[in-house]
């Protein structure tokens, strides 16, 4: 019997575990979209103990403990965070099957060399011993990232931002990695809740010196920002969409939506497509004039339990795979682009399963041969960040894309300890490159297959965003 997480974890034949062993764990990471704080990073913070480093703000883990019947109070409540690790340690074992239980282990593992199972027998000494480990200084945040040979750190960052701990980073000579803000603009574009809207409106006037009061001020003060970020070294965007906004709109009927929600009045739906539609074009626009990549998260359902929304706020793990119809905007929205000739490069990363094939294809319909991979099916997100997901969109990618030049994984994470998971699919990766090998499905061809899962693992991302330099 194969022991649990050793050194061939996922790695099932011998040309799997020479791949990963020789080829890709070698690689640095780069992980271009995460959910990481940059005042962490840039104050290079020690955690007190284990649960602020791996439960606050975790909803993964929120869901399965509330589904084990754990209350809320050892969530996201007043519990201590001894009393919350206890729970979730008592809530492990029966995550079985879960990628919770892989993570959890692999995570203990890499970061604290510890290789017990967690358990409700097991949690004190392992909230003793890692807890201890985290508040010294060879295990504050920036050494948590160069334990697991973090090369490149990508944020999520809003457009009022002021982006002072990037701009403390850039200036920082010991920082020993790069740490990159992204534009992710979603609040410009959340105009089903009009106070909220303006309230943000408010602020984004504010921050950028521009009075709005029309859709062109509008557009300018999130121009502004748009190039404050590029002044700091941004270079991706990122949409949270549940699908693409692509309607047919006038200039005039724009300029009226944005006035109507300026004053405070709700729109109906039509009204909400079109300036989600004018917007996310324009987004599209700036982005391609500075050479920036933009990135598409879609088919999340977000916030589905009213009550938990009221009581917790938003991502907090009430979320859920949705089946938006997502073809035709999204060829609407590229092709009006494409036929400008102002399409940046561009990452597609699906949510549900059944769109594999949709989003494998659809990206083959704007390579154009200018850029290798310029429009990229992206690696597996949320629900699907685990082996059959993965597994499902690398084979979607190889059987109608080029699996070649995928820009590989990312976290999508706000825990520091999440870096695993860039092992967790390059072992993955391997295995099924490794399996085809020994069935003679691919050729013996060691070293030729061993440089195209280096690209895979770092090398087209340094390349498609630049980050070589």
């Amino acid at each position: 019997m194969k022991p649990f997480l050793d050194k061939d974890f996922l790695l099932h034949t011998s040309a799997a575990q020479r791949l990963y062993h020789e080829f890709a764990a070698p690689m640095p990471i780069i992980d271009y979209h995460n959910h990481l704080p940059p005042q962490q990073i840039a104050e290079d913070h020690n955690f007190e103990n284990l649960t602020q480093v791996w439960l606050y703000g975790d909803h993964y883990k929120w869901r399965a403990m509330r589904t084990h019947g754990v209350s809320e109070d050892y969530c996201t409540g007043s519990a201590s965070d001894w009393e919350k690790f206890e729970k979730w340690a008592e809530t492990v074992p029966y995550t079985l099957r879960n990628p919770l239980y892989h993570w959890t282990h692999l995570e203990l593992q890499r970061y604290f060399g510890i290789s017990d199972l967690l358990n409700a027998k097991t949690a004190k000494a392992v909230y003793e011993k890692a807890s201890e480990m985290l508040r010294q200084p060879e295990y504050s945040v920036r050494n948590l990232l160069r334990k697991m040979n973090v090369q490149v750190v990508c944020t999520t960052d809003d457009p009022t931002d002021n982006l002072e701990y990037h701009q403390q980073m850039a200036k920082d000579s010991n920082l020993g990695l790069k740490v990159y803000p992204a534009y992710r603009p979603d609040k410009a574009m959340a105009v089903e809740d009009p106070a909220a809207f303006n309230t943000w409106t408010d602020k984004l006037s504010s921050v950028s010196g521009v009075q709005i009061s029309n859709y062109d001020d509008f557009l300018t003060a999130l121009k502004n920002r748009h190039d404050f970020f590029a002044q700091n070294n941004c270079r991706l965007s990122d949409h949270g969409l549940e699908h693409i906004y692509a309607e047919v709109y006038t200039e005039q009927e724009i300029k009226r939506i944005f006035s109507k929600v300026r004053s405070g009045e709700a729109l109906d739906l039509e009204e909400t497509l079109k300036i989600k539609s004018a917007l996310l074009h324009e987004f599209a626009l700036w982005d391609h004039e500075k050479g920036w990549v933009q990135q598409f998260h879609l088919g999340a359902l977000r916030n589905n339990n009213s009550r938990a929304m009221r009581r917790l706020g938003p991502d907090t793990g009430w979320d859920s795979i949705g089946d938006f119809k997502q073809g035709e905007f999204l060829a609407r929205f590229l092709d009006r682009l494409d036929n400008e000739n102002k399409l940046a490069k561009t990452i597609l990363y699906n949510l549900n399963p059944a769109d594999n094939e949709l989003m494998a294809t659809m990206v083959g319909n704007f390579n154009d041969g200018s850029v290798a991979g310029k429009v990229q099916f992206g690696s597996a997100w949320w629900f699907l960040d685990q082996k059959d997901g993965m597994e499902k969109q690398l084979n979607a990618l190889s059987n109608m894309g080029m699996l070649s030049h995928f820009v590989g994984m990312l976290t999508d994470s706000r825990s520091f300890l999440s870096y695993p998971r860039h092992e967790y699919f390059r072992r993955t990766i391997c295995n099924l490159f490794g399996h085809e090998i020994e069935n003679g499905e691919l050729p013996d061809e060691m070293e030729w297959i061993g440089e195209v899962i280096r690209d895979i693992s770092y090398r087209n991302a340094a390349g498609f965003f630049g980050f070589q330099n």
